[in-house]
């Protein structure tokens, strides 16, 4: 049988062996089996930076291994979360132990009904307290007749604190991606994390141009208390991010009420599925904006300008703050357009080169001169 030495070297180590964070539970488990900690049920609780998001928790079973499931901030107000051995473990900062063998080993959390008809019995959950003090919780469960011995237990202590360094470290990294994801975007930010952050790194790329505006939003602004003017904001790019996201595109930028947006191309073979891809997105942000509840105030209105071109995409910016965003003609003639649309009372308007490639679906509007192009623009309107 190993020594529990073997396991907390692993862990020291930075558990190498784990590519990912499932991985690295799969594998402490086994590694503890084998040194004679009888394990039936292991599950760590991570808090997180996100969004949406307030935890993760990796769910180690001995007959089905690992599973993960995010906890929304929505089960901070739940009775099964306040009533959890977790909140107890994060206001004490100590650990919690359950002999459940114990005929009277007091029954106070929900969980340990379900643990101990399921077999339980014993029950350990320890902080794994990160270096900036944030405490996040390890739980221990065995099926061994009279719970785990003192040996056991002591093995189980001696592996929390460097699971903690370890988590610590996963959780940075997850940590960093996902205010990456949420602030710059996922494509975006998979070229930051490669390293892609010199002032002046471009490159040329082919990308379908989404670039919105809301109508009306000075007025909105003038006469709404700011928390008001938030909370539409809020909705009305809810209309669109997840569009955006779900057809392949990418949020590079919110500019006040305005979207910038992206729809990469890789190759011309694809061009023309990207740019159906990016009107499907419009028709259905056209569809969620006329379910908006309007809540007293006039239906929000909006002007959206679909172009295909080539853009720079890279850094722009001085000193030390950078923004990774795309600029260039293509950008450029996408923002006078929707200009064109306010002027016009379009909803949606495309250049020539993007309604060529979806031609069914636009009319033509009609010549148009904008600011910065010596020639007229061509502009079609969006057959509804």
């Amino acid at each position: 049988m190993k020594d529990i030495r073997t396991v907390v070297d692993w862990l020291a180590g930075g558990a190498v062996s784990g590519p990912n964070s499932e991985d690295v539970l799969a594998q402490l488990c086994d590694r503890m089996i084998e040194c004679g900690v009888p394990l039936w049920r292991v599950a760590v609780f991570v808090t997180t930076l996100h969004p949406d998001v307030m935890g993760r928790r990796f769910l180690w079973q001995a007959d089905s291994g690992v599973t993960t499931s995010n906890a929304l901030f929505a089960i901070l107000e739940t009775d099964d979360y306040r009533q959890s051995p977790f909140t107890t473990v994060y206001a004490t900062r100590a650990p919690l132990r359950r002999r459940l063998a114990d005929g009277n080993c007091p029954i106070d959390f929900g969980v340990l009904k379900e643990l101990k008809a399921e077999g339980a019995t014993d029950y350990a959950a320890f902080p794994l307290i990160f270096t900036d003090g944030t405490v996040h919780v390890a739980t221990w469960s065995t099926r061994q007749p009279g719970g785990f011995t003192p040996q056991q237990f002591a093995d189980l202590e001696a592996v929390v604190l460097p699971l903690a360094r370890v988590a610590e470290i996963r959780a940075l990294r997850r940590t960093a991606g996902n205010l990456i994801d949420t602030y710059v975007g996922h494509q975006t930010g998979e070229r930051i994390m490669e390293g892609k952050i010199r002032r002046g790194y471009v490159e040329a790329i082919h990308a379908a141009i989404w670039l919105s505006d809301m109508r009306g939003f000075t007025a909105l602004s003038e006469r709404s208390p700011p928390q008001a003017v938030i909370d539409v904001l809020n909705r009305y790019f809810g209309c669109q991010v997840p569009p955006i996201i779900e057809h392949g595109g990418e949020v590079l930028k919110f500019m006040g009420d305005g979207l910038l947006a992206i729809f990469p191309i890789t190759s011309d073979a694809d061009a023309e599925k990207v740019c159906r891809n990016a009107l499907a997105c419009a028709r259905e942000f056209r569809k969620r904006i006329a379910e908006f509840p309007a809540n007293g105030e006039s239906a929000i209105r909006f002007g959206l300008a679909l172009h295909v071109g080539e853009v720079m995409y890279g850094n722009v910016g001085g000193g030390n703050r950078l923004d990774f965003t795309c600029i260039g003609p293509g950008v450029n003639l996408a923002a006078r357009l929707e200009k064109v649309a306010s002027k016009l009372g379009e909803a949606v308007v495309a250049s020539a080169d993007f309604a060529a490639r979806c031609p069914d679906d636009f009319r033509r509007l009609g010549e148009h001169s904008v600011a910065g192009f010596a020639a007229p623009q061509t502009v079609f309107g969006l057959i509804d």
